[in-house]
C-alpha cells in the first residue's frame, strides 16, 4: 500500500507521439478502479468488522481504539488521520507523493461514512470466524485492486515510507510492527480471543492481497536443452507465436557447446508446447518455472513482427 499511482506515457507512444486519448482513458480507468477498491475495503469494515467489534490493524484499527475510548466516529477519525498523514508525507516525502495518495486518503473515509449510514444496524452474521474470513477477503481484494493500479491507501501506509526514507527500515518490517502495536492497543478493550481473530484477519487479507496482485499475470517459463534446438525453436516461433531467446551453454560432463532455448508463454500453451518439443526430441531436457509477472512486447506491449535476416 505504499505505491504512487502513475501511468507511464511511454506505454502509449506511437511514432514518438503520445496517444492522449488512450492515456486519458487509462487514467480514468485507473481512478475508477482505485475508487472501487476503496469501496470494497470499506464494505469489509462496515459489514463485518464494526458489527462484530472485531479488531484490525492500520488506520481503521487505530480508529476503533479511539472510538471505544472517546466515542469519536470511525469515519471521522480516519478522515482526520488520513489528512494528517498526507500532509506529513508531503512535507517529508515530497509533493509528488501527496498527489499520488490524495485520492484514496479523501475518498475512503467518505465512502466509509456513507456505507455506515446506508447499512445502518444491518448484520449479516454474528459468527466471529465467518466474519473474520469474509472481512479478510474483502479487505484483501480491495487493497489488491488499489495497489494493482499503483495507488496508495494513505493513512498508516505513510509512516513506514517515512521510516524507510530516513532510517532505511524495510517497509514490510515497519508495517507489521505497526499492525502488531495497534492490535496490542486494542487488547485493552478487547478479550484475548478477539486479538487472535485480529491476527487471523491480518493474515487472511495479506494472503488475499498477494493473490490479487499476481492474478492474471502468472506466466510459464521454459528452458529447453536439446541437440535439435533449431527445429524446436522454429516450432515455437511458427506454431505457438512465442518469442524465444537462444542462450549459449556448455555441457558439464562432455564440455560440448550448444544452445538452450528460453521462452515465456501462457499457462494454457504449456502442455501443447511440451508435447511438441517431445515429439521433436524425446530426450530434450525441459525446465518449467512459474513466474509472477512479465512485461514487454508480446505481453504488456504489442508485438512487433520484423523480417528476419537470412543467414549469409
Amino acid at each position: 500500500m505504499v505505491f504512487g499511482w502513475r501511468i507511464a506515457e511511454n506505454d502509449f507512444r506511437m511514432g514518438g507521439k503520445v496517444e492522449k486519448k488512450n492515456l486519458w482513458e487509462a487514467k480514468i480507468k485507473s481512478i475508477l478502479m482505485i475508487l472501487l477498491g476503496n469501496t470494497i475495503y470499506a464494505l469489509g469494515i462496515v459489514l463485518f468488522i464494526l458489527p462484530n467489534q472485531l479488531i484490525t490493524g492500520g488506520t481503521t484499527g487505530i480508529a476503533l481504539v479511539v472510538n471505544l475510548a472517546v466515542g469519536l466516529p470511525v469515519e471521522t477519525f480516519v478522515g482526520i488521520f488520513n489528512i494528517a498523514m498526507l500532509l506529513l508525507g508531503a512535507v517529508i516525502l515530497g509533493r509528488e507523493f501527496a498527489l499520488t495518495t490524495i485520492l484514496s486518503s479523501l475518498y475512503y473515509p467518505v465512502i466509509l461514512g456513507v456505507l455506515q449510514h446506508v447499512v445502518g444496524d444491518f448484520v449479516i452474521t454474528q459468527d466471529l470466524m465467518l466474519s473474520t474470513v469474509c472481512a479478510g477477503v474483502l479487505i484483501g481484494v480491495g487493497l489488491g485492486i488499489v495497489i494493482r493500479q499503483g495507488a496508495s491507501t494513505g493513512g498508516m501506509d505513510i509512516p513506514p515510507l517515512i521510516l524507510n526514507r530516513k532510517f532505511r527500515i524495510p517497509v514490510s518490517v515497519s508495517m507489521y510492527a505497526f499492525d502488531t502495536l495497534i492490535l496490542i492497543m486494542q487488547m485493552i478493550r478487547s478479550d484475548s480471543e478477539r486479538v487472535l481473530y485480529g491476527i487471523l484477519l491480518i493474515l487472511i487479507y495479506t494472503i488475499v492481497l498477494d493473490k490479487i496482485l499476481i492474478t492474471g499475470k502468472n506466466q510459464m517459463q521454459l528452458k529447453i536443452v536439446s541437440k535439435k534446438y533449431e527445429e524446436i525453436n522454429t516450432a515455437i516461433l511458427k506454431k505457438f507465436d512465442r518469442g524465444t531467446t537462444l542462450m549459449s551453454v556448455r555441457g558439464g560432463y562432455l564440455k560440448q557447446d550448444s544452445f538452450a532455448i528460453l521462452v515465456v508463454l501462457d499457462s494454457r500453451q504449456l502442455s501443447p508446447m511440451i508435447k511438441e518439443i517431445q515429439e521433436i526430441d524425446p530426450d530434450a531436457f525441459i525446465i518449467v518455472n512459474q513466474i509472477s509477472e512479465v512485461r514487454g512486447k508480446g505481453f504488456t506491449l504489442a508485438k512487433e513482427y520484423k523480417k528476419r535476416k537470412k543467414p549469409l
